[in-house]
């Protein structure tokens, strides 16, 4: 007698996993998103009054992890344009508004978190100017490690561990500038090569 197998977005229990469209907005994954974006103007103003305590970096941890966790639900339940637009945003929020705060407090210099600021506005323009031209210009492995070394240097900054050690998160700061601007050239490289092509 053969089995039967039940269907593949059937799960443990019995219970089906919900697909979403493309187009569809209200997902989890995207609850969680919004969710982080609403959460994140707390940190913030939790940097500016205690700066780097055991507590703060806990809700970083926990706020930047969350990332995971959306990414997990979109997956699972199928990736939609809003979220595509919606994740990177929310990191993108979460990073910047975390550095600033910490310039805030004199714990990171205006310089680099300027520069990587600048960065973002640029790269999400030119991507967007491509994007209504019919070109997609996807994500760089480079980009990725940029926002890894970010997390790290804003975890660094509020870890009372290395308090005594400002050169660390310091260090992780400028690394993760020289990754964004090595990013960012890549991605108007792509778009060079891209006019070529179209024999623009």
């Amino acid at each position: 007698m053969s089995e039967v197998h039940p269907p593949a977005d059937v799960g443990p229990g019995g219970s089906t996993d919900h697909q979403y469209g493309p187009s569809a907005i209200a997902t989890p994954a995207n609850g969680v998103t919004v969710l982080r974006l609403l959460i994140a103007p707390i940190l913030f103003a939790l940097i500016g009054e205690d700066g780097a305590t055991w507590a703060v970096f806990a809700f970083w941890v926990v706020l930047s992890a969350s990332d995971a966790v959306d990414g997990f639900m979109a997956r699972r339940h199928g990736t939609t344009r809003s979220g595509a637009f919606l994740d990177p945003l929310a990191d993108k929020v979460l990073v910047l508004g975390a550095m600033f705060a910490l310039v805030s407090i004199d714990r990171f210099a205006l310089l680099p978190v300027a520069l990587i600021a600048a960065r973002e506005i640029f790269i999400s323009l030119y991507r967007m100017w491509w994007g209504r031209r019919g070109l997609a210009i996807p994500a760089r492995p480079s980009a990725k490690l940029k926002t890894a070394l970010q997390t790290l240097a804003v975890g660094a900054a509020l870890l009372p561990w290395l308090g005594d050690a400002a050169w660390v998160a310091d260090g992780l700061l400028w690394a993760s500038v020289a990754v964004a601007l090595f990013s960012a050239w890549e991605y108007v490289r792509d778009g060079s090569r891209a006019t070529t092509t179209m024999g623009g």
